[in-house]
């Protein structure tokens, strides 16, 4: 990790996680498993639709193409520092320490609020697979969501080598049966959605609609994606990329492993967007439908009927499990990285002695989480607090995802023109991904329920009281670089490349 002006680096054993552990198949699993293929399409399809109709596919491509600009900005920026905390540390050293510590608490609440919503398909999925009559009791769902949820924090726990055994094994039976069913869906012979057309992937199909449609598809399509950057928050924990020594470059492994997770899950959620629409009548993608809470499992059986339907549930199952768990990991990650910063108390930035993971932070995430998720069985519907919950994490990622996207620019301005290459991946794509996620924060505010922006919004505005009280106690993570120290991230990062 660099020690130029990140002041978090120390090297002392009870501040550093298991080094070196994962390979690039490793990272890119990690960054499937993070998007959660199939849980974001069972969880968020019916919103698409109600948000743009038929335009899913053409959200999702569009979203694609900006947020592979994002995927590519953390490619390089996981080059110039390593750091657990990813965006947390990046974005204090390209643009401003509020600025980092704001990214770093996003990312904090988007995560803590995810895990709430999360946790309801893992109790309900189980549910409707033994015993489908009891898929929509709250008090059976609490209890088998928390079981779920807490053994994603053992394995978390127990150490990240264990974790991503886990995740390999998950994630190659989900994306097997995904590509089983999609396969399905594609060449069903009894369609009963609509027919086929190129114009779903056209711009024009949201012109049918109010000028901020568009902007509302952008913004869960964001949530589909999210995830993917779990393979920058182990970075400390990931091989340096062939060819590379720890002491020069930080990391490429993570970076690459981040873009091929992508590609992956870009692919998945275009073709099943697709096969939905064409198989699933319109009536049963309604908001109000009696299969809100399982669409995919409506997809398994109108493609194949009886028990070979339900394997699609098991692969809902298995995302959902594996997306607690790749949260879990950046959440614990990012506070053991501002514990060790002393931005958080500085209990969050100890690791445990033999099994070299945030075992404080880990406690801490399980409590609050725990509590949210039981408390928030009773305040309203699951598909309000569904549908609140995407909303409000959509406007947290595009905070962090925004800044990252202007940090790598900053950053890397002295390498920007020196190829082709540089000036599309390093400076025009981050930009415009970056100015996209701005673009649609401010436009979908104005839309969102109060519900929303006070949990999208208000817990953004909660970071700023530990924020102001660590600043006060000068945290050196607040302390602003010399120019010295600008110019030799500068000359570290040419050394990097």
């Amino acid at each position: 990790m660099s020690g130029t002006v990140t002041p978090s680096a120390s090297g002392t054993s009870e501040h550093s996680l298991k080094s070196g552990v994962l390979g690039l198949f490793d990272s890119a699993i990690m960054g499937i498993a993070g998007s959660a293929p199939a849980y974001s399409i069972s969880a968020t399809t019916l919103f698409l639709f109600a948000a743009v109709g038929v335009g899913g596919a053409a959200s999702l491509l569009y979203c694609g193409f900006f947020m592979f600009g994002i995927v590519f900005a953390f490619n390089y920026l996981s080059k110039s520092d390593s750091s657990a905390g990813a965006t947390y540390s990046w974005v204090r050293r390209a643009l401003h320490p509020f600025l980092g510590y704001m990214a770093g608490w996003a990312l904090i609440v988007s995560a803590l609020i995810f895990m709430v919503i999360a946790t309801f398909p893992a109790g309900s999925n189980v549910l409707d697979i033994f015993r489908p009559s009891l898929a929509s009791n709250k008090t059976l769902i609490t209890i088998l969501g928390a079981a779920f949820f807490l053994a994603m924090v053992w394995a978390v726990a127990a150490g990240v080598t264990v974790t991503v055994k886990v995740q390999i094994i998950m994630s190659c039976i989900e994306i097997a049966f995904l590509i089983l069913f999609a396969g399905l869906a594609i060449f069903h012979s009894h369609k009963l959605g609509a027919p086929f057309s190129w114009s779903w992937f056209s711009p024009n199909v949201f012109k049918s609609s109010s000028g901020n449609t568009f902007f509302a598809g952008a913004l869960l399509s964001a949530f589909y994606y999210w995830g993917w950057d779990v393979t920058a928050n182990l970075n400390e924990e990931t091989k340096v990329g062939e060819g590379a020594t720890q002491k020069k470059a930080p990391t490429s492994t993570s970076g690459m492993g981040g873009i091929l997770g992508t590609i992956v899950v870009f692919l998945l959620f275009e073709v099943f967007t697709v096969g939905s629409t064409m198989v699933i009548p319109a009536k049963d993608m309604g908001a109000n439908s009696a299969y809100s809470a399982d669409i995919l499992a409506r997809l398994g059986q109108l493609v194949a009927p009886g028990w070979f339907g339900k394997l699609i549930v098991v692969a809902v199952l298995l995302s959902t499990i594996a997306t607690l768990e790749t949260t879990l990991i950046q959440v614990t990650r990012t506070m053991f990285s501002m514990g060790r910063d002393k931005t958080l108390p500085a209990a969050l930035g100890h690791v445990h002695s033999t099994r070299r993971t945030p075992m404080v932070a880990t406690v801490v995430v399980t409590v609050i989480s725990l509590a949210l998720f039981v408390g928030s069985q009773y305040i309203g519907s699951v598909y309000n607090i569904l549908q609140d919950g995407y909303s409000a994490i959509g406007i947290q990622i595009c905070i962090y995802y925004a800044l990252a996207g202007f940090s790598v620019i900053v950053l890397y301005r002295r390498q920007l023109f020196k190829s082709v290459k540089n000036f599309i991946f390093m400076g025009l794509w981050p930009l415009l991904g970056a100015i996209f996620m701005t673009v649609v924060f401010f436009k979908v505010i104005p839309g969102l329920n109060t519900t929303t922006k006070v949990v999208g919004l208000g817990s953004m505005a909660l970071g700023l009281v530990p924020m102001v009280w660590y600043w006060y106690k000068k945290a050196p993570y607040f302390k602003m670089p010399s120019k010295e120290d600008r110019h030799a991230i500068l000359v570290e990062i040419q050394q990097n490349l």
